[in-house]
């Protein structure tokens, strides 16, 4: 297909044609330019290039597409010329195209004699005729790796010697041409062609545009969605994926194809008619043996066993069938592994192969292949691909297959065993019946994309228990608690448990998804009970419910009982995806219960990226809980990659539930090192509805509280707390372990002069915590009483409560926790007066922050040195200070010039002076400041006056002008709560 050609599709290199038209307005005032188009063939040049001619040179008004912004005007001359492979032996071939256009200077055949300065000078002269006032020239050279040598000194010679002229020269480049190597001429030519190429690839200022594959976001965008959504990431993926991003052919099935055709089974996307008809042509030139192999190799799938596919094939020659496929593109030959392979380049040429087979070959194939492969699952499956009309035996088998890939939890071989059972069952009831467990199949493999468009199927069907149970199911995915309760409530008011077993145990297993969705322990163990005494004991019902009961027995408390149901189930032969939903559950149980090494182990082997034969869901919810896994033991960039690739695999999937639990972890960490607008995507990325299920709204609430806290912002903890406060707490969200926010906010409650109500709010989590014995917990509520003994003056208690935290986490490898706590305990004594207490506690506080990479923290324990008036470079070990007053890094520049930091004259500060002014001129409002400091906005309000005064300066902008850039805070102050 040609680059120019068109289709329902919008400009894929929009971005592009804005470069080109930013070097088309540098040429028209004066600056001649010159771009050089990179890209293999089909990668849009041509398209690329005629895209800007469009938007660049039309009249006034009748500026379209992505140059709608620019000045127009009929101001442009454009001049076009190409070179090919068969004219490279013609000297200044090229360059008379250029010349002929404009009858520049007496003209002779291609290759006339004459110089490279004699031509040259023509060019030059056309140039400065088509280049008058008011004027610019495109010149425009396609393919110019074929331009012949003798052209390309001319253009280089004209170039060095246009001067200060209105021209934009676009060449474009196919760095790996297809060209004849057997003519000696040019052989001859070749160095010299390849020095002037070079000198052309490389002139001063030239810019460089490389057009490679398109990214599935660059497909989105080209998508001109009509009524309803636009094209997902999913879809967009699985084209890139099916053609290898080549936007000729992307362009070419967005137009021939409905948009529900990327969200099947990627064996059996389409390939474009051009694609098919290339194809076919490529396919008449094999030899017979080549063909047959081609042919059984797109039978087989894009990837097949060389052995497999000569034998369906019935050939004798292998190697020579092979070579002559190789040739012509269509296959290539893999030895990498144990089997020699055949596979095809692209997953669109086996369609377009197997779409030229027609239905009787296909049928013909897929009937022999099904006599010779290996396993019965193949066989049965090329059976169905082989049935044109229904059949009730092969559906039957199909269904059974289904059910045994259930059994597993294998998902997505169950959803497409379904699929060809509903195809093939000649009764429509029982069809409906098989349609609702492909969706249902569909959703266990987390492929809602796909499921979503079955939709309009279901919505055929009468209403009926199980269609809604799997409406719930998929509102469950997507995050609607209130849809998923009514659907579900009416799937088991409908559901006849003695007449109905199987779907009434497949109710129950959706309602234990959506009774931990809630958080809600009881019900989890009511729903999972009723599960296991519908369901056969092996039933994909029974086994999620076994996998998920022992959270809900966590969630009430009942830790014993929780712990013997997941050593019970290790006992039992579990394999492959049933083995990820209980190493899921029990990893999560492990990491509420500290036994954080072990949770970490546990999840790591349910958190599989291979969803080919389990649940994306699964994995996804054990990334989430690795990633705090890896937060909690310090292996913060561990964490911050597993949470890159959940939230990339999330995104595809589209299953929202899970979204705020992937991004938490990424949040907290990016506060904590100080990288304020990565925190920010990733709460904005994570964010969750008011009406969301629990467990999206508490790790959104928490990552919002978390990088709050990480300002000093106590105000904004409390804020972003308010929903967790609103929720029943009697559900499990207080169980000691699992969600770790009540210390965030008692904190939250102290810091902001609350004391009365941190206590009140503290006495019943202090109760439950000693009950559980949860060590952690303890640790944490530990010292919020520190602050609330030292707040009341009782410092005596407060050390207790403080050392009584700290031997909490003796054994326990929580290097993050065990910081926060000496931190605590260091802030609460400098405002008691206990200063060098204070200051061992924060140096030891500060180095453990620093060896975690926990910048912004590191930070404030300096600051909180300062301020107790001992040097913040005196640390327990010797750490190099790094406060707000202290010298750049090696290779780090400072943001204030040397002259002003010497004329700041810090020696006239004290050491609680400098503190408040560095929050101060950051842009903290006293009472920020006095937060972070825990100082009283009064004793702020008495530094201020003597560090103006000091300065010789009367107000927060004076301070800021003189004493900016001096400390070296990341950009935690700036990033606060508006100034009071």
């Amino acid at each position: 297909m040609s680059d120019t050609s068109t289709g329902p599709a919008a400009d894929e290199r929009a971005q592009q044609t804005r470069q080109l038209l930013g070097l088309l307005g540098a040429a028209r005032s004066g600056l001649p330019t010159l771009a050089v188009i990179s890209g293999g063939r089909g990668m849009g040049k041509t398209r690329l290039v005629e895209s800007l001619l469009r938007a660049g040179t039309a009249p006034q008004g009748d500026r379209r597409g992505p140059a709608s912004h620019m000045t127009a005007g009929q101001d442009a001359t454009v001049l076009r010329a190409a070179g090919a492979a068969a004219e490279q032996h013609i000297p200044f071939g090229m360059v008379e195209q250029l010349l002929a256009q404009h009858n520049a200077g007496p003209r002779g055949h291609a290759g006339s004699p004459g110089t490279v300065s004699e031509f040259g000078d023509r060019l030059l002269a056309l140039i400065d005729t088509v280049t008058a006032p008011g004027h610019v020239l495109i010149l425009c050279v396609s393919d110019i790796q074929l331009a012949d040598a003798a052209s390309l000194r001319v253009l280089l010679y004209a170039l060095r010697r246009a001067g200060q002229l209105p021209m934009l020269t676009i060449l474009t480049l196919d760095p790996e041409p297809d060209h004849p190597a057997d003519r000696p001429e040019r052989n001859r030519e070749l160095p010299e062609r390849n020095e002037a190429l070079e000198g052309l690839l490389r002139f001063p200022g030239a810019h460089t545009i490389v057009l490679g594959a398109l990214t599935p976001a660059e497909v989105q965008a080209m998508w001109r969605a009509g009524p309803g959504h636009g094209l997902s990431m999913p879809a967009a993926r699985a084209l890139v994926d099916h053609t290898g991003g080549d936007p000729s052919l992307v362009r070419s099935l967005l137009a021939e194809f409905p948009q529900s055709a990327w969200y099947a089974n990627h064996d059996s996307l389409p390939a474009p008619a051009s694609c098919v008809a290339s194809t076919a042509a490529a396919l008449k030139q094999l030899s017979a043996d080549a063909m047959a192999l081609t042919q059984a190799a797109a039978v087989l799938g894009r990837c097949s066993q060389l052995s497999v596919a000569v034998e369906l094939a019935g050939i004798k020659d292998a190697v020579a069938a092979v070579d002559s496929a190789a040739a012509a593109g269509l296959l290539r030959l893999s030895t990498a592994e144990a089997e020699t392979r055949l596979e095809f380049p692209l997953p669109v040429l086996r369609s377009a192969v197997y779409q030229h087979l027609g239905p009787a070959l296909r049928s013909e194939l897929h009937t022999a292949a099904s006599r010779i492969m290996a396993s019965e699952a193949q066989r049965l499956r090329h059976r169905a691909a082989a049935a044109l009309l229904p059949d009730a035996v092969l559906s039957a088998e199909l269904e059974a297959a289904a059910e045994g890939f259930a059994a597993q939890g294998a998902w997505r071989p169950a959803a497409e065993a379904y699929t060809q059972a509903a195809r093939l069952h000649p009764q429509p009831a029982a069809r409906e019946s098989l349609v609702i467990r492909t969706v249902d199949a569909m959703l266990g493999a987390g492929d809602l994309a796909r499921a979503l468009t079955a939709l309009d199927t279901l919505d055929s069907f009468a209403p009926g228990p199980l269609s809604d149970a799997v409406r719930g199911y998929l509102a469950i995915l997507r995050g609607r608690p209130a849809q998923a309760d009514a659907l579900l409530q009416k799937a088991w008011t409908a559901v006849d448990p003695a007449t109905a077993p199987e779907t009434a145990a497949g109710i129950c297993q959706r309602q234990v998804l959506h009774a931990l969705a809630r958080f809600h322990g009881r019900d989890l163990v009511m729903w999972a009970e009723r599960a296991r005494q519908l369901a056969a004991p092996d039933s994909p019902a029974a086994v999620e419910a076994r996998a998920i009961e022992g959270l809900g027995l966590g969630a009430m408390g009942r830790i014993d009982e929780a712990q013997l149901s997941y050593r019970n189930e290790s006992g039992q032969l579990w394999q492959g995806a049933q083995r990820m939903r209980r190493d899921m559950g029990k990893g999560w149980l492990d990491l509420a219960l500290d036994n954080v090494e072990t949770a970490r182990d546990t999840l790591a082997g349910a958190a599989s990226t291979d969803f080919a034969h389990g649940s994306q869901r699964i994995a996804l919810w054990a990334q989430g809980w690795l990633a705090r896994a890896d937060f909690a033991l310090g292996a913060w960039d561990d964490a911050l990659r597993t949470v890159q690739s959940a939230a990339s695999a999330q995104e595809e999937s589209g299953m929202e539930l899970l979204r705020p639990l992937i991004h938490w972890t990424g949040a907290q960490i990016h506060a904590i090192r100080g990288d304020w607008d990565a925190a920010a995507g990733h709460l904005e990325q994570g964010a969750a509805p008011a009406d969301s299920y629990p467990v999206m709204l508490l790790p959104y609430c928490l990552a919002q509280a978390q990088v709050a806290e990480t300002k000093a912002d106590y105000d904004g903890v409390l804020r972003a707390l308010v929903p967790v406060l609103r929720m029943p707490r009697t559900t499990g969200i207080d169980e000691p372990g699992f969600w770790p926010w009540q210390d965030h906010y008692a904190n939250a409650l102290v810091m902001t002069g609350r004391v009365d109500e941190a206590d009140a709010f503290l006495v019943p989590l202090e109760q439950l915590a000693g009950q559980r014995a949860h060590r952690s917990t303890l640790a944490r509520l530990a010292y919020v009483r520190g602050r609330i003994h030292a707040a009341s003056g009782d410092l005596d208690a407060a050390r207790t409560s403080f050392l009584g935290g700290l031997r909490q986490l003796d054994g326990l490898p929580l290097p993050y926790a065990r910081a926060r706590v000496k931190f605590a305990y260091g802030q609460s004594f400098r405002r008691a007066g206990k200063r060098r207490e204070a200051a061992t506690m924060l140096a030891e506080a500060r180095d453990l922050f620093e060896v975690l990479g926990a910048r912004a923290y590191v930070e404030r324990c300096s600051r909180e040195m300062r301020a107790s008036g001992v040097p913040s470079g005196a640390g327990s070990r010797g750490a190099p200070r790094a406060g707000a007053l202290s010298r750049p890094e090696p290779g780090r520049p400072s943001s204030v010039p040397a002259p002003l930091l010497a004329a700041v004259p810090h020696a006239e500060l004290t050491e609680q002076e400098k503190a408040v002014a560095d929050l101060v001129a950051a842009g903290s409002s006293n009472k920020e400041a006095a937060a972070e400091l825990y100082v009283s906005v009064k004793t702020v309000q008495y530094h201020l006056t003597r560090i103006y005064a000091k300065f010789n300066v009367t107000s927060r902008s004076g301070l800021a002008a003189v004493y900016s850039g001096v400390s070296e805070q990341p950009g935690e102050d700036r990033n606060q709560a508006s100034p009071q």
